[in-house]
């Protein structure tokens, strides 16, 4: 089972007892994921469903909301051969209890947003649980040991912009893009979708994020360290040979008896012992001396070494 499909049966498995918190889950599950057309016989209610989780708490819900009682029949089809559609015939007077419930009006099929709609999502708790609609019928979270994705793709660009705002009043960060005809609402930041999860009442799935987060966390230091580590190592050693091939130079050209004594002795050491560091090199100096006194010895031979090429090359 991939991530998202976790989230969304966590999330399935909640049935609010609250009846505002209700109201305003099943808003958010009619107005991103479901269609209702008036028929002679009554309304038909479409809903387009990648999980049969969230599907079945659409009709879940419309069986547990007030003063719907008449049955009706769930119907399977495959319109494009892959995503299944799930249509339910409602009585007319059903269908009008329903949009009153959720805070919706309707035209030409598409759930719209009103005055109702936005009273319904007056309090915090109202709008953590419109989100848990709206993921259930429109959202998406991207396995987050590869990357960091939260998204929701939208029936058109003013629920999109709409849940765009709501989600700020959550404290996300939210962009909105069009893809293939859609309008998606994204998050990418992981410390905003941990807290979206965590609103929308996703503790598992939570739970598993932060330990993903805390795995990737480690990694990521342990690889910034040798990666640090490394690039010291590298440069110790490229230090290491510039002062070889320093020291080898003036004892070829002039040897080292008009060094002063202090040098003399600091260029015999580096190339008695090439691989030893700058702290072990002082230890063996006679008077031993820290390692800013023998990188300092070491910077005089090399611009000593520097002085000598230059006067090479102008002879």
């Amino acid at each position: 089972m991939s991530f998202s499909a976790a989230v969304k049966r966590e999330l399935a498995e909640m049935i609010p007892e609250d009846s505002e918190l209700f109201s305003a889950e099943l808003q958010g599950l009619l107005l991103y994921g479901a269609k209702l057309t008036e028929t002679d016989g009554g309304a038909v209610l479409r809903v387009l469903g990648e999980s049969e989780e969230s599907t079945k708490k659409y009709f879940t819900f419309i069986k547990k909301t007030d003063r719907i009682k008449t049955d009706f029949a769930i119907t399977i089809q495959h319109p494009n051969g892959k995503t299944k559609s799930y249509s339910a015939v409602l009585a007319r007077e059903d269908a009008a209890v329903l949009l009153e419930s959720a805070g919706l009006g309707y035209e030409d099929g598409e759930f719209e947003i009103g005055r109702k709609s936005e009273q319904k999502l007056s309090g915090e708790e109202e709008r953590r649980a419109f989100l848990r609609g709206v993921f259930l019928a429109a959202g998406s979270i991207s396995d987050p040991a590869r990357f960091y994705h939260l998204e929701f793709v939208c029936p058109d660009e003013t629920k999109a912009w709409y849940l765009k705002l709501l989600l700020s009043a959550l404290d996300a960060t939210a962009g909105v893009v069009q893809r293939k005809g859609h309008y998606v609402v994204y998050v990418k930041d992981s410390d905003d979708i941990v807290n979206l999860l965590g609103r929308m009442g996703a503790s598992r799935a939570l739970l598993a994020l932060e330990e993903i987060r805390v795995l990737k966390d480690m990694r990521n230091r342990v690889n910034r360290t040798v990666n640090c580590e490394t690039a010291n190592l590298q440069k110790t050693v490229a230090a290491a040979l510039k002062q070889r091939k320093d020291i080898e130079y003036i004892r070829d050209a002039e040897g080292f008896d008009d060094l002063p004594s202090a040098l003399a002795e600091m260029a015999e050491i580096r190339l008695e012992y090439p691989d030893m560091s700058l702290k072990e090199l002082g230890a063996r100096l006679n008077p031993p001396v820290g390692k800013s006194g023998v990188n300092h010895r070491l910077r005089k031979l090399s611009e000593y070494a520097d002085e000598l090429r230059g006067k090479r090359k102008e002879g």
